[in-house]
């Protein structure tokens, strides 16, 4: 099963509209999703990486989105394309 992360932000609406759109899609095609606060759980590297990007969604360790999540995309990468 595919792993998605999603770095957030207490008090972000994007972070939940992104939270919101991940979970539609995981009900359509399962994948493994983690949520990490950025300012509490992640690691100091991805903290200062993703700084000013929050939302920001990883696939298997790669940075496929930031801001937004594009909801038929995740589909076509979790599928293997793109």
């Amino acid at each position: 099963m595919k792993k998605v992360t999603l770095f957030t932000r207490v008090r972000c609406h994007l972070c939940d509209d992104a939270h919101a759109a991940l979970e539609r899609v995981r009900a359509r095609l399962p994948f493994e999703l983690a949520v990490v606060d950025l300012d509490r759980d992640a690691d100091p590297e991805k903290r200062a990486l993703y700084d000013w990007e929050v939302p920001v969604v990883e696939l298997e360790g790669r940075k496929i989105m930031k801001y937004r999540v594009d909801e038929r995309r995740l589909e076509r990468l979790l599928a293997g394309g793109d």
